[in-house]
């Protein structure tokens, strides 16, 4: 989290954890790089959402048209 809010230098950074610099740069580009799948899931399941919730109210619409053709043909 730090190399990304980019405040210290990676070389402090490397120090204060007892790490070698090229691993941080290593997390870092490896985070970066996975960090759209994160949000692409959570968009993926809001059209999902949306999606479900579109087939019930077409569904609904369908449910309510036959009701109202049926009592048209009862009032006849």
């Amino acid at each position: 989290m730090e190399s990304l809010k980019e405040r210290t230098i990676v070389a402090d950074m490397a120090q204060k954890f007892d790490l070698a610099p090229q691993q941080i740069h290593s997390w870092k580009r490896e985070f970066l790089s996975g960090a759209e799948s994160v949000f692409e899931s959570k968009i993926k399941n809001r059209k999902t959402q949306a999606e479900e919730e579109k087939d019930q109210l077409l569904k609904s619409i369908g449910q309510l048209k036959v009701e109202v053709d049926f009592l048209k043909n009862a009032l006849r």
